[in-house]
């Protein structure tokens, strides 16, 4: 990175400067608000081990035909990709359908192995998610500061939004069966893959388009810095988040980002006496 371009990045030597003029407050989600182990580990997992399982209780829906649909139409897309699995079309035969559900287990557990963020397989995850929320299998999951600082931010009537690589619905899910409840009334909106790749310019320049808010008013929390640097191109104000079980930040990032380790340091200080702002 050229020392323009680190100049550029680190916007503000008080984590507290930030929120100045901020109207929209965007945010990621794993590794942000929620631990990537409840990502990685419950989430994905649940779709791991019930996977099977959905697709013989699902096959004849019409959703679950739709999101094969989708997954056929990526593998043309991953053809030359290796170790890509294609997935037929079913076939009259009474032996088409036990074969393309195979193909269809393959393909998503290579696309989870790839940790590939399509949208194709980000809403048949979304779609299985929905059935463990519902039958409580599954527990939406947040780190303990960030409750209480969005509960603050939607005080003040600051417009808070999620931007994930998982689908709208699966966000809904997590944040709509919290253990505090629901929390949907918190937020504004959702984005997801479908408004475009979360390491392009171009997505955060239409997510600012849709809040109809100027860039410089926006601020997005990410642990990626290459998400961040996409949402700066796109004029947002941005910081990551470092959180236990983050992937670590090279010497460069640390010298190049806006950082917090938790939402409390986003409050102001007569909101958390103990709190003491972290020069960057």
């Amino acid at each position: 990175m050229s020392d323009s371009e680190e100049k550029s990045l680190k916007h503000s030597s008080n984590v507290l400067d930030l929120l100045e003029g901020v109207e929209v407050i965007v945010l990621d989600i794993e590794g942000t608000t929620t631990p990537i182990s409840f990502v990685k580990d419950i989430l994905f997992g649940y779709v791991r081990e019930h996977l099977e399982e959905y697709l013989e209780e699902n096959w004849e829906k019409t959703e679950c035909q739709d999101d094969v649909k989708a997954l056929r139409d990526q593998t043309l897309l991953d053809k030359d990709l290796e170790g890509a699995v294609a997935i037929p079309e079913e076939a009259p035969e009474v032996s088409s359908s036990s074969s393309v559900r195979k193909a269809v287990v393959d393909n998503i557990r290579w696309l989870m192995a790839k940790d590939r963020k399509v949208t194709a397989l980000k809403q048949f995850q979304g779609h299985m998610w929905r059935s463990g929320y519902q039958e409580k299998k599954v527990v939406g999951e947040l780190f303990s500061d960030v409750l209480p600082v969005i509960k603050h931010w939607a005080s003040e009537e600051k417009k808070i939004y999620i931007y994930s690589s998982g689908s709208v619905e699966a966000q809904k899910l997590l944040f709509g069966h919290t253990e505090h409840g629901s929390l949907l009334k918190y937020f504004s909106g959702y984005f997801d893959t479908k408004i475009g790749a979360k390491v392009e310019k171009e997505s955060y320049q239409k997510i600012a388009e849709e809040v109809e808010c100027d860039p410089s008013k926006i601020l997005f929390l990410t642990d990626v810095t290459r998400e961040a640097t996409s949402a700066h191109q796109a004029g947002f104000k941005t910081a990551i988040v470092v959180r236990d079980g983050n992937a670590p930040l090279t010497e460069e990032e640390i010298k190049s980002f806006n950082q917090i380790k938790s939402f409390s340091e986003l409050l102001p200080e007569e909101n958390v006496p103990s709190k003491k702002s972290r020069k960057l």
